[in-house]
């Protein structure tokens, strides 16, 4: 039984490719469903959206090498992943997109947004000193962040993603939760023989946190983990059961 819990032995590379062609097709078929791929800066939330579900975040540029065509996979995320948690689908996202009007965000509210920003500031952090810096930060000091904000707008805001329904119950055990740790593991390049690496220019490579280095995604939980093949099969059935889009 596929479980969040499940403990494994690594795939070896062989079979670790045929499972990500495995899963490309099937998110391919996950995007003529649902009509993607989108982007954020072309969203809202008057826009259709699933109560709940998973996104897989691909980057312009940062192609596929070995599994077959097209973009890759640099980030997957859910929501709602404690027990009695209301986020929904989009308000997750809009996190992630941050602010329409001013372009701004809160990146203490989104890892994504703190990774990225970390990345950007790599050459100089003392640009923006305080990034990163607590749960919290007093008005003047977002004030100051916002042009770094902006800026990581700017980058996920053109990341083409899609999502895949799936409106089960919030808490860690949830379908959700187990799709997400399994793809990221899938996906991870951490402590494996490289499939699909990033590209040379990658921003991530220029990141601080080790595990998105050498992960090759934007994601730092379950990259060093190892996939349980059995949630193909559950992801095929979900998208199976996703409806398609005119």
């Amino acid at each position: 039984m596929l479980t969040a819990d499940s403990i494994l032995s690594p795939q070896p590379a062989a079979q670790r490719l045929a499972d990500l062609r495995r899963f490309y097709a099937l998110l391919d078929d996950l995007a003529r469903r649902t009509g993607g791929p989108r982007t954020l800066a072309a969203c809202s939330g008057r826009m259709e959206w699933p109560q709940r579900g998973v996104y897989f975040f691909m980057e312009p540029g940062e192609v596929r090498q070995g599994s077959g065509e097209g973009l890759r996979i640099v980030r997957v995320g859910t929501h709602a992943l404690k027990d009695g948690s209301r986020t929904t689908l989009w308000k997750r996202l809009a996190q992630h997109k941050g602010q329409a009007l001013s372009g701004g965000g809160n990146h203490r509210g989104s890892i994504f947004r703190l990774l990225v920003g970390a990345a950007l500031l790599a050459d100089d952090p003392a640009l923006c000193a305080t990034w990163g810096q607590g749960s919290n930060a007093a008005r003047t000091i977002r004030e100051a962040e916002r042009e770094w904000e902006s800026r990581v707008s700017a980058v996920i805001g053109q990341m083409p993603f899609f999502f895949l329904p799936v409106g089960d119950d919030s808490g860690p055990q949830s379908l959700r939760g187990i799709i997400e740790r399994n793809a990221i593991a899938l996906l991870s390049n951490a402590g494996k023989t490289p499939l699909d690496p990033a590209s040379t220019g990658w921003l991530g490579f220029r990141c601080p946190r080790d595990r998105v280095r050498s992960s090759h995604l934007w994601n730092q939980n379950h990259v060093d983990e190892t996939y349980d093949l059995a949630f193909l099969e559950t992801l095929e059935s979900l998208i199976r059961a996703t409806e398609r889009r005119s």
